[in-house]
C-alpha cells in the first residue's frame, strides 16, 4: 500500500521529535564534528552536486523558469565553496546551548537565573536556493535542534544530494539521521502537513515569496518566525555628507537587487534634493536602474511617476522609488507607514537627527550612514542566518544560533521552604 503524504510527514515528525532529544543533549564537540564532516562530504561530492543541480536547471529551463530564478537555483563552484565555508564557520561559532545568565540570590536564599535551550524541532519551508539547505541544517544542528527541510520542487535533486552529505556528517559524529531530514516528496500537501503538527514541530520558518509566507502565516497551527517582504528605505538628511550619501545609496540598491535588504525607496530631504538627486540619478542611469519619483522628484530629475502602489512595493529588481520629503518627521512617518519593518537607514552627520531616527523608526534593523544591504546574519557576526524576522516576539532581525533557542528559568536551592506568609 502506498504511504499517504500525511502518513509520510507524520513519520518524519515523529522521527524528528525523537532525534531532537538526542541533539539537544549532544556536546559542542559532537555537533562541530558533524558540521566539519558534512563540509568534507560536500567537498568530496562536488561532481555529484553539480550533476544533481544540472538536472534541476534543465527541468527549470523546460518549465520556463525566469533567468533570475535559474540564477538562484544554480550551484556554481563558488556557491559550493560558500556552503563548505559556511559549515566550517558555524562550527567555529560559540555554542549558545546550556549558557546560564543572571544567576542571583533572592531574599529566600534561592538562586534564580536563565539557561539557553534549543527550541526542539524546526520546520523550514523555502524556495529555489539549494544552499539554504546547508544554512538551515547547520544552524539548527549547532543550536541543538532537529529540523525538517521542505525545499522547492524546482531544487529537489540538488537538495537530495546536499542532504546525503549532511547525513554523512551526522553519521561520522554518531548522531541520528533524523536530526536533519529533507522532505523527499514534491507534493504540496507536505507543506500543509508540516505546519499542522504541533505535537512534532515547535516552530516554522518560511523563506520565500510573499504568497508562500502569507499562506504559512494564515494556515499554520505551529508558531511562525517570518518576514513578509523587505521594503527598505534610505533617508538622506539635510545634514548628510553628500559624497557619502551617493555612495551609500548606490550600494544599498545595486549590491544585489534580489535580496530582502536591498533599498526599495530613497527619501531625500527637500533642503538637499536639488544638489543630491541629479548626481544620484546619473549613477543609477549608468547601472540601468529605473527611477519612479514623486512630483517633487520629477521636477528635479527624469523619473517615471510613482504611484501609491510603488511605496508599498518590494521590487527585487533594478527599480527604485524616490520621494522628496520635508525633513526628518516626514521621513519617519513615511517609513513607519509604508515600510515592512525590515531595515531602514539614515545618512546624516547630525547626532540629534540620527538618535531620533534610530529611536523612532519601527524596524528590525535601523542604520546610520550604512547601506541597508548590510542586513545579513553573516555581516552581523552571527556566522549565518536562518532568515530575517520582522516579528516582535521571540526573534527580530537576522535569526542566528541564539534566535533558534529560548530560555528557561533555573532555580537552585538548599532545602529552603516557602513560608505561609509568602503565599
Amino acid at each position: 500500500m502506498t504511504e499517504s503524504v500525511l502518513d509520510y510527514m507524520t513519520r518524519l515528525g515523529r522521527a524528528a521529535r525523537e532525534a531532537s532529544r538526542v541533539i539537544g543533549r549532544a556536546s559542542t564537540a559532537q555537533k562541530n564534528r558533524a558540521l566539519q564532516a558534512a563540509a568534507d562530504a560536500l567537498d568530496a561530492a562536488r561532481d555529484a552536486l553539480t550533476a544533481a543541480n544540472e538536472q534541476d536547471l534543465a527541468n527549470g529551463r523546460a518549465n520556463g523558469l525566469e533567468p533570475a530564478l535559474l540564477d538562484r537555483l544554480a550551484l556554481t563552484p563558488a556557491r559550493i565553496d560558500g556552503m563548505i565555508t559556511g559549515l566550517r564557520q558555524v562550527a567555529s561559532l560559540p555554542d549558545p546551548v546550556g549558557a546560564i545568565r543572571d544567576m542571583s540570590y533572592r531574599p529566600s536564599g534561592i538562586q534564580v537565573g536563565k539557561m539557553r535551550v534549543p527550541l526542539g524541532v524546526i520546520g523550514i519551508i523555502y524556495e529555489s536556493r539549494p544552499n539554504v539547505t546547508i544554512d538551515a541544517a547547520s544552524l539548527c544542528l549547532k543550536s541543538g535542534n532537529a529540523t525538517i527541510l521542505r525545499g522547492g520542487s524546482e531544487a529537489i535533486h540538488s537538495n537530495r544530494a546536499i542532504a546525503t552529505c549532511i547525513q554523512r556528517g551526522l553519521a561520522e559524529a554518531g548522531l541520528p539521521p533524523a536530526v536533519v531530514q529533507v522532505v523527499e516528496t514534491t507534493d504540496r500537501e507536505a507543506v500543509g502537513a508540516l505546519i499542522s503538527m504541533p505535537e512534532y514541530v515547535d516552530v516554522i520558518v518560511p523563506r520565500g515569496g510573499r504568497g508562500l509566507i502569507e499562506r504559512i502565516s494564515r494556515d499554520a497551527r505551529v508558531p511562525v518566525i517570518k518576514h513578509l517582504d523587505g521594503i527598505c528605505h534610505v533617508f538622506v538628511d539635510q545634514h548628510a555628507d553628500l559624497d557619502k550619501a551617493w555612495r551609500v545609496a548606490f550600494n544599498a540598491k545595486t549590491y544585489r537587487y534580489g535580496i530582502c535588504g536591498a533599498m526599495e525607496t530613497l527619501l531625500v530631504d527637500a533642503a538637499v534634493a536639488e544638489r543630491f538627486l541629479p548626481e544620484m540619478a546619473r549613477r543609477f542611469a549608468e547601472k540601468g536602474v529605473e527611477l519612479r519619483g514623486c512630483p517633487r522628484t520629477q521636477a528635479i530629475i527624469d523619473a517615471k511617476a510613482a504611484t501609491e502602489d510603488d511605496w508599498h512595493t518590494e521590487y527585487l529588481d533594478a527599480i527604485l522609488s524616490v520621494r522628496v520629503v520635508d525633513g526628518l518627521d516626514q521621513a519617519i512617518e513615511h517609513i513607519n507607514h509604508y515600510g515592512s519593518h525590515h531595515t531602514d537607514s539614515i545618512i546624516t552627520e547630525h547626532q540629534g537627527q540620527s538618535r531620533r531616527f534610530i529611536a523612532e523608526v519601527d524596524s528590525a534593523s535601523v542604520m546610520l550612514n550604512t547601506p541597508t544591504c548590510f542586513a545579513d546574519g553573516f555581516e552581523y557576526g552571527l556566522g549565518a542566518e536562518i532568515g530575517i524576522s520582522t516579528d516582535k516576539l521571540h526573534a527580530r532581525g537576522p535569526v542566528g544560533l541564539e534566535g533558534l533557542t529560548c530560555e528557561k528559568y533555573v532555580v537552585i536551592g538548599d532545602g529552603q521552604l516557602r513560608g505561609q506568609e509568602s503565599c
